[in-house]
């Protein structure tokens, strides 16, 4: 395996280092705390790529979507890294316990990022963790891809796929195609509604390459990338790389303000119903009224 590229090392470095202020997600009562792991490692050519995977077609909330490993947490002592650790034990087989992770790996937990509101009225905090391969010099054939990846079991989701992380900065694709021809990998949305709100909705088109697959394969061979995982990837790449995109984007890092806001307001500080939701008139309103408070 080769070794990080000075690039990679300074991300993780940036990742370790950042310390996110005081968040909302204490506050929020248990049927509303959720998070995810942000799970990184180094390729081949050193460079970072991210672990991500597509839902179940048969799952009752965001079927057939891209996500990260993740889900809600069970208990009120459970923290967010615990939370997104077994959840990616139960959705690709990722063994809690770094004993059991295939040697040389273990994961070495960078930071936790904001809080994020799902549509699902839930507050999702995204834990960035690092594939650390201990243990010196690596043969070829100690890699994520070769050693690690194939032992992964899409247990609860259709695939697992991964993607070049710093590429979530870029409008350009990042992938050499044999024809040479130019492919989609981003498209943006932005949506201007009041001086306070801007909104941007990010897709990408990730080739369906280092996967493994129980099936939900699309069409042309790519998998889309949106939404709030979408904006995870980008904020997660801009603490890393100290970077902005090339492209328009929601500048906030994470949902702390509007999550206070409704925790005031009484919309997320009592326990969450089947069907709750929020519509964007909600999220408007939130992000409107969250920002006002800094006035």
């Amino acid at each position: 395996m080769a070794s990080l590229n000075e690039v990679s090392l300074r991300a993780l470095a940036r990742l370790r280092y950042f310390k996110p202020a005081a968040t909302q997600y204490d506050y929020l009562p248990l049927s509303r705390r959720a998070a995810v792991l942000v799970l990184l490692y180094g390729d081949r050519n050193g460079d970072l790529r991210v672990v991500l995977t597509l839902r179940s077609g048969s799952l009752n909330s965001y079927a057939g979507q891209v996500a990260f490993p993740g889900g809600k947490a069970d208990n009120l002592e459970e923290t967010a890294y615990q939370t997104a650790r077994r959840e990616a034990s139960e959705e690709i087989g990722l063994p809690q316990d770094d004993q059991k992770i295939p040697a040389p790996f273990r994961v070495e937990p960078l930071c936790e990022m904001p809080v994020y509101v799902a549509v699902t009225e839930l507050g999702v905090r995204p834990c960035v963790s690092f594939l650390n391969p201990d243990g010196g010099d690596l043969s070829p054939s100690d890699t994520v891809e070769g050693s690690l990846m194939p032992k992964l079991n899409a247990i609860e989701v259709a695939a697992i796929f991964t993607a070049p992380f710093r590429a979530f900065l870029s409008s350009k694709d990042p992938f050499v195609h044999k024809d040479h021809k130019t492919a989609v990998w981003h498209r943006g949305e932005v949506r201007v509604e009041d001086r306070y709100t801007r909104w941007a909705m990010q897709n990408f088109f990730v080739p369906a390459q280092n996967h493994t697959k129980t099936g939900g394969k699309l069409s042309d061979e790519r998998y889309r990338v949106w939404g709030m995982t979408a904006r995870m990837l980008i904020d997660a790449a801009r603490l890393a790389y100290g970077e902005e995109p090339d492209f328009p984007f929601s500048k906030e890092v994470g949902d702390e303000d509007v999550i206070r806001t409704w925790l005031r307001s009484g919309r997320m500080s009592s326990p969450r119903q089947p069907g709750d939701a929020f519509s964007n008139q909600d999220l408007d309103a939130a992000a409107n009224a969250a920002a006002t408070s800094k006035l």
